[in-house]
């Protein structure tokens, strides 16, 4: 086999070509430094985490304008998404929809909506969250990444990591030939169990109080909306079209996602503990999801018609947790680093999270006697963010067929979520530093000491007051009107529930107001 060596020392070797690592690629090539992105397939392909939230977006926005990235700034928001790239698959994401079900029950519309929770992340559809279409999102990326100069390279099947002192030797296969590269460091966007967990041997740690789980997925078309059926038949307007959100089915054991796009796919699969997904054999594949299916009547319905576009994807070990996230010229992205679990659309805001604060440490501290510092605070953070991440998801999997807790549960990540968004929007990023707020020093311990209840079997009076302590948790950071009874569990967008919590967040109604317009609320919202 002939060799070859790249005589280029690279300033910084990119592993891993997903959104993730083309965008830390991208921003490291417009500080200045020099770049190779190595990826082992080729683009396009189809992988899991496709729905974005409101921070996902913010941050997304926020990286664009302040690395001169112009040509991302569109995939911000629904709206100018379509006008710039109405060729790039994309979901309409309104909100988060969750459906509650007994398998084998068929369930009637309840005017009160205790079987459902429909929390609003944006008031219409122009400025509206989406799906990303990971076939599509993640090859333009890669495209982007190339016209900022970052050096591509696909089909590289990466084996070896040799620390030279100075520089970093990767060694590995591309197009049948031995292939080498020389780097000064090393940032790992391979996802969970990759390339330098491999190498490297980095072992794995236990995600303390969240379950053991298995996944299974695939894309689909024929897929009808669920608001089409009779299942959703009712005479009250929800807050938007419950299709246009990340849709999760919940039942004792486990969830169902769906995501409808705009290309006539439909991403769909069920993430559920090791005991509920033996019974139904998932490795099996297609015939545990259509066994799954006949059992949720509404489901039955909405999938009547589809066909899976490809074979499904079995995930024996869903969750994972490094042993270690950063060292000597090398660290993991978060989506490296660790995963949980999809339920609440986590992962997108923790790898950009962790995308903005590598940055700012390249940025400021790149070859400096602080960087090494500064990375192990890095990994700190991100450990305790994934590691917060697990005990809330942990938490909701011990409650999906206690659902009043699981609804309260719920909110503890959407007032979290939301207090930080518009903290970063008024210009206060350092009131919400840390994801889900779990660095704050009330919060974050009263939480904790919240889901290690959860996690416990529950009573009915028991229940009743875990979500009274939870919405009594909740409180001082609640700017969504999160918790109030006369809204049966659909949330809107109200700019009043911002208004009546600008103090929650010390600024005035003023500034609120000013906020809002930026973000483009109809005018008539804006009045303070």
């Amino acid at each position: 086999m002939r060799r070859k060596k790249l005589s280029e020392v690279y300033d910084i070797a990119v592993v891993g070509s997903g959104f993730a690592g083309s965008l830390m690629a991208m921003i490291a090539c417009q500080l200045g430094h020099s770049v190779a992105l190595i990826e082992k397939g080729t683009h396009p392909r189809v992988v899991i985490g496709e729905s974005s939230t409101p921070l996902s977006n913010l941050l997304l926005e926020e990286l664009a304008t302040r690395y001169d990235l112009p040509a991302l700034r569109p995939l911000a928001k629904w709206g100018s998404w379509q006008r710039a790239y109405p060729n790039i698959g994309c979901g309409l994401k309104r909100g988060f929809t969750f459906h509650h079900h007994i398998p084998g029950v068929s369930r009637s519309c309840d005017p009160d909506h205790q079987d459902q929770l429909l929390v609003a992340a944006s008031p219409r559809d122009e400025i509206s969250d989406t799906h990303w279409y990971r076939a599509d999102f993640d090859s333009f990326l890669v495209r982007e990444a190339q016209k900022a100069g970052v050096v591509y390279f696909d089909k590289t099947k990466l084996q070896r990591f040799c620390d030279h002192g100075g520089e970093i030797g990767l060694g590995g296969e591309r197009d049948g030939q031995e292939v080498q590269f020389r780097t000064k460091f090393v940032v790992d966007a391979t996802g969970p169990r990759g390339f330098l967990h491999r190498v490297l041997q980095l072992g794995e740690r236990k995600l303390s109080g969240y379950p053991e789980t298995q996944a299974l997925y695939s894309h689909f078309s024929g897929v009808r909306r669920l608001g089409d059926t009779e299942y959703s038949r009712t005479a009250t307007t929800p807050p938007y079209p419950i299709d246009d959100a990340a849709v999760h089915h919940v039942f004792d054991g486990g969830w169902i996602w769906v995501l409808q796009f705009n290309n006539g796919m439909t991403s769909a699969g069920v993430a559920a503990t090791d005991e509920f997904a033996a019974q139904l054999r998932f490795y099996e594949g297609e015939s545990a999801w259509d066994q799954i299916l006949n059992s949720i009547p509404a489901l039955k319905e909405q999938f009547a018609e589809s066909r899976a576009e490809r074979p499904f994807t079995y995930i024996s070990q869903l969750s994972f947790r490094s042993a270690q996230t950063a060292g000597h010229r090398w660290v993991q992205l978060p989506s490296a680093a660790g995963f949980v679990d999809p339920l609440l659309s986590t992962g997108f805001p923790l790898a950009l999270l962790g995308v903005e604060r590598l940055a700012q440490i390249i940025e400021r501290e790149w070859e400096t006697d602080r960087f090494s510092t500064m990375l192990e605070e890095y990994s700190a953070r991100t450990d305790a963010e994934l590691a917060a991440t697990a005990r809330l998801i942990g938490a909701l999997y011990a409650n999906m067929s206690n659902f009043p807790v699981f609804v309260a549960l719920s909110l503890l990540y959407f007032a979290a979520a939301s207090y930080s968004e518009a903290a970063r929007r008024l210009g206060k990023a350092h009131l919400a530093s840390s994801f889900l707020l779990c660095g704050h020093s009330e919060f974050g311990p009263r939480v904790r000491r919240l889901l290690d209840r959860a996690r416990l079997p529950l009573a009915q009076a028991e229940s009743g007051a875990l979500i009274r302590e939870i919405l009594a948790a909740i409180e001082p950071f609640n700017v969504a009107g999160l918790g109030r009874l006369k809204r049966r569990n659909w949330y809107p967008v109200d700019a009043n529930d911002l208004f009546e919590g600008a103090d929650k967040l010390g600024v005035t109604r003023e500034e609120v107001a000013g906020m809002l317009r930026r973000c483009g609320f109809e005018p008539e919202a804006v009045c303070c």
